[in-house]
């Protein structure tokens, strides 16, 4: 098999590193293919994991190798997103001024949630099963505004009165009153009045 990793051997003349390569790369490719199918579909459900095979340029023997399920394919796209998300608010901070960085980091949030819609049942499945734990995934949204609240506090363009678990409820009820009748422009606004909110 392509991806399989060969063990070190003493003389360094293994081909573990660039079969480790390979594989690592399938796997990127196959995630953001699946990201991509399910930005357009109504479902999980109604993508077809041979499309996201082909859109990879891999066969649908990588995929299988990869992800042996449906759900695992579609929990695995759920945690590349929260963890490009969560890691996403330093990077944002470090080139914006921290009120911009936090609404830049909302903008973020709000497109995780449009796709997170997507896998619904997938990912109650994995929460049932107890793969996935919606408190772990609370608790690192909150680490992950924490930072861009405190640094709005510091330079005075962001209240010092609201905590990070007050921005998270918050979006997380934005993003629940516009599920059923998704309206990006309506999220936008809602977003923007949330940022008037926030600031002195």
């Amino acid at each position: 098999m392509a991806d399989r990793v060969t063990p070190d051997v003493p003389d360094g003349t293994a081909t573990e590193r660039p079969m480790r390569a390979h594989a690592r790369r399938n796997r990127d490719e196959l995630l953001a293919a699946a990201r991509r199918a399910l930005a357009v579909a109504e479902s999980d459900r109604a993508v077809s994991l041979e499309g996201i095979a082909r859109d990879a340029g891999v066969g649908i023997g990588t995929l299988y190798r990869h992800f042996p399920t449906r759900q695992a394919l579609f929990e695995a796209v759920y945690g590349s997103q929260l963890d490009e998300l969560t890691s996403g608010a330093g990077d944002l901070l470090a080139t914006h001024p921290p009120a911009i960085a936090l609404r830049e980091w909302i903008g973020a949030y709000a497109d995780f949630a449009r796709t997170k819609r997507g896998v619904h049942e997938t990912l109650k499945a994995g929460m049932a099963a107890g793969r996935l734990n919606p408190s772990t995934t609370r608790a690192r949204i909150n680490t992950a505004v924490e930072p861009l609240l405190s640094a709005g506090a510091a330079d005075g363009t962001l209240r010092k009165d609201i905590t990070a678990d007050d921005v998270t409820t918050m979006l997380v009820g934005i993003f629940l009153a516009t599920a059923t009748t998704p309206d990006p422009e309506q999220t936008t606004r809602l977003l923007d009045l949330l940022m008037a909110a926030l600031r002195p």
